[in-house]
């Protein structure tokens, strides 16, 4: 009978206490004895414990799979769109880039190379330029990929990663955005969790460095501080707190949501802008005073880019932000996210038991080094902060700039100007003999995911996007002179080019001839009213012609323009080229 109550005891003990580690045997003794005595009624029996705090074992796993997760959206847009964008035929050839960096060193791939342009490009061969940006892309989508679903990677792993996404950043040019710094200080970071060479989720003899979590906490200081002093010595709306009427409308690329939070009532607008200094500028601080207040900081940046996400179609940098701050929470707070009978929990429980017992591994010679090595990525990320701290103090702060080639610690910024209205650059196309017919029809391209047709609902795509879009969002408050890019996408529309237009959703011209003639036309837009006439058609967005973006323009007519410019004529048809 006593060995029936004590195996009923220890049933009940195992249902209730799903989440908890169990400790040494004499110690689950004792326990199983006291709930004879108190009953089934006990919720926490002493012979189990939960997770310890101030160990990051779970919190590595969790950081890591979060920055494959990244590096496997960014890879993935690199692969479907950097072909068309800098490969061979592309907008902006890193072939003709690398080309001229090369002669600008001195006309030999050396160090000063490498240092100008880091990027293992430099050692491939350029005879297919295309297949070399896909073998790159395809290899970080699988090596990102298999942390992501495993949560395990090493040292070796991470680094090709880093200098993968290093490699095809850094000959993207005008298509390089401010997040790839980010990701890339990220990813540097990310190294540093992991052993050199096992592969595990609980490597026994490499736990989590205190100095690289608070490397990636000193990282979502940064960013958070940067975003809110760029802002409080930028746009004035952000002082009264009215930048949020503007924003949802005017951001690069809004989703449905935007269309509906624009529409909010003033008093939620200025509660938003006024959330937003506290968050950006006063939160930061709280990673500073003890577990508790850090954590709290950990979440609400969370939760912050969480709604920005929700809110508009802003690339993968809200969910990359995000990754940061997951290094303000320890096992303890984590372990929600693991399942009890899960190996990597267990393994931590056995860990943190035989550190209570005093039975803790003794160090060997690969522990000491790798002591060194996190001292000397302490110091390193403390000296190279030095500019960015500096940055930050001054009143001539500059965002989303990088002090060293291998972007290792970086400023951060966003939106330090807001735009009141919100302008677009609309491609047209005709097969009139004469652009000046009054009678001649102009038929329009439609872009991804950028407005253009005002009865298309807006896309929804985060943390996936589409880079053209995005330039062209910052082309539409430029002049062409400033964008000759879109000169050069006119040309290649002009040709029915299948590069360009892989990028756009739609072409008027698609199965005809191709437009003797394209032009680009400049509009206003707005969001129709939520109820009234206009959405009841079906409309999301309102337009208004301001004027022409750039005359019609021909093939023959951009002959010199675009050898001026040492750009391939797209002749009819392209292979001709």
């Amino acid at each position: 009978m006593a060995a029936s109550t004590s195996d009923s005891s220890r049933s009940s003990v195992r249902k209730r206490h799903v989440g908890s580690c169990k400790t040494e045997t004499k110690s689950s003794d004792s326990s199983e004895e006291d709930e004879e005595d108190t009953g089934k009624d006990t919720e926490k029996g002493k012979g189990l414990q939960p997770l310890q705090k101030g160990t990051y074992w779970l919190t590595r796993i969790v950081l890591l799979r979060s920055v494959a997760f990244i590096y496997f959206v960014a890879f993935s847009v690199a692969y479907n769109q950097n072909k068309q964008l800098i490969g061979e035929n592309g907008l902006m050839p890193c072939k003709s880039y690398l080309n001229s960096v090369k002669r600008y060193v001195g006309g030999k791939i050396g160090l000063a190379a490498f240092t100008y342009t880091p990027s293992i490009l430099w050692l491939l061969d350029w005879s297919d330029m295309d297949a070399n940006l896909d073998g790159l892309a395809l290899l970080g989508m699988a090596l990102s990929a298999f942390v992501l679903v495993t949560g395990m990677a090493n040292m070796v792993i991470m680094v090709i990663l880093w200098v993968l996404y290093h490699s095809l950043v850094n000959v993207g040019q005008l298509l390089s955005l401010g997040w790839e710094s980010q990701l890339l200080e990220t990813g540097f970071l990310a190294i540093f969790l992991c052993p050199v060479w096992t592969l595990s989720q609980v490597p026994r003899r490499c736990p989590t460095s205190l100095i690289c979590i608070w490397t990636f906490r000193w990282l979502i200081v940064r960013i958070m501080l940067g975003a809110g002093l760029i802002k409080i010595r930028g746009d004035k709306c952000w002082r009264d707190l009215t930048c949020m009427d503007y924003h949802y409308e005017t951001q690069p690329v809004p989703n449905p949501m935007s269309y509906y939070m624009h529409r909010s009532p003033w008093w939620i607008h200025r509660f938003e802008t006024f959330s937003n200094h506290l968050i950006e500028l006063l939160f930061p601080f709280f990673t500073f005073l003890g577990r508790r207040m850090c954590m709290v900081n950990g979440a609400t940046q969370i939760l912050f880019q969480v709604v920005l996400i929700v809110s508009g179609n802003l690339s993968f940098l809200n969910w990359l932000t995000i990754v940061p701050s997951l290094a303000c929470f320890d096992d303890s707070s984590l372990g929600f996210l693991f399942h009890s009978g899960g190996e990597a929990r267990k393994a931590v429980c056995e860990i943190q038991n035989e550190n209570k017992a005093g039975r803790n591994p003794k160090p060997t010679k690969g522990m000491m080094m790798r002591r060194v090595v996190n001292i000397s990525l302490g110091v390193l990320i403390g000296l190279l902060s030095i500019p960015v701290v500096m940055n930050l103090l001054s009143s001539r702060q500059v965002m989303n700039t990088s002090f060293d080639p291998l972007r290792i610690v970086n400023t951060y910024g966003a939106f330090g100007s807001i735009t009141k209205e919100r302008t677009e650059v609309i491609f047209q196309g005709t097969q009139s003999l004469d652009p000046k017919d009054p009678e001649a029809v102009w038929e329009e391209y439609q872009f991804l995911c950028k407005p253009g047709d005002v009865y298309r609902r807006p896309c929804l795509i985060s943390p996936y996007h589409y880079r053209l879009d995005w330039l062209m969002w910052f082309a539409a408050f430029q002049t062409y002179e400033q964008s000759e890019w879109v000169i050069h996408i006119a040309g290649r529309l002009l040709s029915n080019d299948s590069a360009v237009l892989s990028l756009l959703d739609h072409n008027p011209f698609q199965g005809r001839e191709t437009p003797r003639w394209v032009r680009g036309e400049h509009f206003r837009y707005k969001f129709s009213q939520p109820g009234s006439s206009s959405a009841a058609q079906g409309k999301w967005w309102l337009r208004k012609r301001i004027g022409a973006y750039f005359p019609p323009v021909d093939l023959e007519g951009l002959r010199g323009y675009f050898q001026s410019r040492n750009w391939p004529h797209p002749l009819i048809p392209p292979n001709k080229n």
